[in-house]
């Protein structure tokens, strides 16, 4: 079974980091609501796009799951 992208987003936490997913994955930890098994786009990025004030552009998102393609799955 892959991994969430919640996990696979917690793998690019870093408290020093300046980037944006940086950024976005260290706000998500913050975040006691964010769907952390979810496998689904269309899940995270409508939760992101209701409650994740702390991400300036759904673009990071859409960045992060990108990646989270190409290195999980």
């Amino acid at each position: 079974m892959r991994e969430s992208f919640y996990r696979y987003l917690m793998t690019k936490r870093d408290p020093n980091g300046q980037d944006e997913l940086t950024l976005f994955a260290n706000n998500a930890f913050f975040d006691q609501a964010f769907p952390k098994q979810s496998h689904d786009y269309h899940e995270i990025a409508h939760y992101l796009e209701l409650n994740a004030t702390y991400l300036p552009s759904m673009t990071i998102f859409d960045d992060a799951w990108q990646k989270y393609l190409e290195e999980v799955i």
